[in-house]
């Protein structure tokens, strides 16, 4: 079956203020996630792709531009199943400030629980993301054969439910899963089993500076998802 590439979007205007960006409209990616982006055509270089996927939101398109522009025939589509969790009434606030909810405990230690209030629940989440990415395999394999890649485009708390799936983890234990802006984290999928290939590569540790020592570009990024550190 297909191999698939996941790609968390470049860090945006969201990561740096701190917020919980959810579906908000207008988030953007920063200067540091444009030249993420920039960098991902080379990071990608000799890798045949059958098909790019994206979520709708903004960000995640503007991750995935400089590579369609470097491949002018691979195509996009775009997928609402790998849409951002919908955080409801806590789309757009700050993050220091959520962390003071109770919900936030339930968010963090039994996920499978937590249902964010206007929104979706962290369950329909990782369901719709997983139904999405079973279909797409199922389609790539058809189309393409079963020894194709293809590369998706999406959102923390979307790939680190992927990847739970993937290793046959509880969702209440995807917290414990972390993945960078502009990672790339890649799944294999087989008949039998999936097989986790790649977690949270950026192809550098500067997400393992100390935050203090950070500055603007290494580990001081924050706003991942509801589940950020």
């Amino acid at each position: 079956m297909a191999t698939l590439i996941l790609v968390r979007h470049g860090r945006s205007t969201a990561n740096t203020s701190g917020l919980l960006a959810g579906r908000t409209p207008g988030v953007a990616l920063d200067e540091r996630g444009a030249a993420q982006a920039a960098a991902l055509p080379a990071r990608l270089a000799g890798i045949p792709l059958a098909a790019a996927v994206s979520s709708p939101l903004q960000r995640c398109r503007q991750t995935l531009q400089p590579l369609l522009e470097a491949r002018p025939g691979l195509p996009l589509h775009v997928e609402e199943r790998v849409d951002e969790c919908d955080y409801g009434d806590w789309s757009g606030r700050k993050l220091a400030e959520l962390a003071g909810e109770p919900l936030m405990e339930v968010v963090q230690a039994h996920a499978s629980a937590a249902a964010f209030p206007g929104g979706e629940s962290l369950r329909a989440m990782q369901t719709r993301a997983v139904e999405a990415v079973r279909d797409w395999n199922a389609r790539i394999d058809a189309e393409h054969g079963e020894d194709a890649v293809y590369v998706l485009c999406s959102h923390g708390d979307i790939i680190k439910s992927l990847v739970a799936d993937a290793l046959g983890l509880h969702l209440d234990l995807f917290q414990r899963i972390h993945v960078d802006p502009c990672s790339l984290t890649v799944i294999r999928y087989t008949r039998l089993r999936p097989f986790l290939v790649r977690l949270g590569d950026t192809g550098d540790l500067d997400a393992l500076i100390p935050r203090e020592n950070a500055g603007t570009g290494g580990a001081a990024e924050v706003g991942g998802g509801a589940g950020a550190p």
